[in-house]
């Protein structure tokens, strides 16, 4: 089974080499699929299944990981099968497809990752950490740009390493902060649960040095509020952060609970959303709906908060204790988790759901865990990069 296994995966690659090569040949014919007439794509449902389940479970690391992907795109019946195999990283801690960076991570531990800044360009790559180590190749997942504007800053989030243009079809979503730096709201491209509620936008304005077309719709579904407290009178200690999870009740973090898990990508469409001009009114105004999750309407939310360090006086630093995931002081790191402002604390609220912390001079941790995705939690992230003016 196992030199079976190995020739139905090489058959794949060398069959999807040849398709694309064909297909980037024949500009504007029509061809039919032609890994759906594969000798493959007619085996029978039970050894088929019994053959898919084998891959998924002997490639359990990147880069052997990429075979599953591939098996899925084999032909429909072989994507159906791969689907209900291959478990959402909250009950398999894997990240197998690109819908996986929206969905929870497990419950049991913590997903390393670790992102790499790249000053020049103003951007930011996040991994997922293969290994061990502090520092390795990693498995490429998200990237995000800084792009400045009159009211502040936008961190536009793309699966792709190299295009995060607004107009890609790579954007999943963005950050976006007020002018001094201390109010972040975080956007999904599309619907993160039945019911949520949309800012309507659709923007011409310059992204990544690329004009965005008026007829690109954006589905700006507000997915969490970051707020960062202000610090005017120069008091010694680290930054104090809240993070309210817009789409994630607090009873996820509870025995049974259930956190919103997108299960695809949806395809955008150019009718979807009304247009609307961007403005300092409109930014204005999310900056209050955002105070407003932050002060009194928060009942019922996943509400986080960053773990208070404790002062060492040998050292004359404040410390926490990332077991061996931080290596540099920064007033960037932080500890995340649930707080108890929304009932009596439990266990649950001492786990650590999501840890940050540089080990590089552009080299950071990113440690994350249910409910939050890798999405999610990268945006998160991202907000400790801007500039606070009256933070520190």
């Amino acid at each position: 089974m196992p030199i079976m296994i190995r020739t139905i995966i090489n058959d794949l690659k060398s069959r999807s080499q040849r398709v694309a090569q064909d297909a980037s040949s024949m500009e504007g014919v029509v061809i039919s699929d032609g890994l759906t007439q594969s000798c493959w794509a007619h085996m029978p449902q039970e050894l088929l299944r019994e053959v898919l389940i084998r891959i998924e479970a002997s490639e359990d690391t990147w880069p052997q990981r990429k075979s599953v992907v591939a098996c899925a795109g084999v032909c429909r019946s072989w994507r159906h099968i791969t689907k209900e195999i291959v478990k959402i990283p909250q009950f398999s801690s894997k990240i197998t497809f690109p819908i996986s960076i929206k969905q929870p991570g497990p419950r049991e531990h913590l997903v390393q990752c670790f992102i790499k800044r790249n000053r020049a360009t103003q951007t930011y790559h996040l991994y997922l950490s293969l290994t061990s180590t502090l520092v390795d190749d990693g498995k490429f997942l998200l990237s995000a740009r800084k792009c400045r504007h009159p009211t502040g800053t936008d961190y536009m989030i793309s699966l792709d390493a190299n295009d995060v243009s607004k107009g890609s079809n790579n954007h999943v979503g963005k950050l976006r902060s007020n002018f001094v730096g201390t109010k972040f709201t975080i956007y999904d491209d599309q619907l993160p649960h039945p019911g949520a509620k949309i800012t309507k936008s659709r923007s011409t304005r310059l992204a990544s040095l690329k004009q965005v077309s008026p007829k690109v719709p954006t589905g700006n579904y507000p997915v969490a509020h970051i707020s960062y407290e202000l610090n005017v009178l120069g008091s010694r200690g680290p930054r104090r952060m809240h993070c309210v999870m817009e789409t994630i009740p607090v009873s996820a973090i509870e025995a049974g609970g259930i956190a919103p898990t997108q299960t695809e990508f949806s395809l955008k469409n150019v009718d979807t959303f009304p247009s609307s001009s961007f403005s300092r009114s409109k930014s204005n105004r999310e900056e209050n709906s955002a105070s407003e999750l932050l002060g009194d309407q928060k009942d019922g939310l996943l509400v986080l908060k960053n773990k208070a360090p404790r002062w060492h006086e040998p050292l004359q630093c404040w410390c926490l204790n990332f077991h061996g995931r931080v290596t540099i002081a920064s007033v960037k790191n932080f500890q995340l988790s649930a707080s108890a402002e929304n009932g009596p604390a439990g266990p649950e609220h001492d786990k650590i759901i999501l840890q940050f912390g540089k080990v590089g001079k552009d080299v950071f941790t990113m440690d994350y865990r249910y409910p939050l995705s890798a999405f999610q939690a990268f945006a998160i992230c991202l907000s400790s990069f801007d500039t606070k003016i009256a933070c520190e």
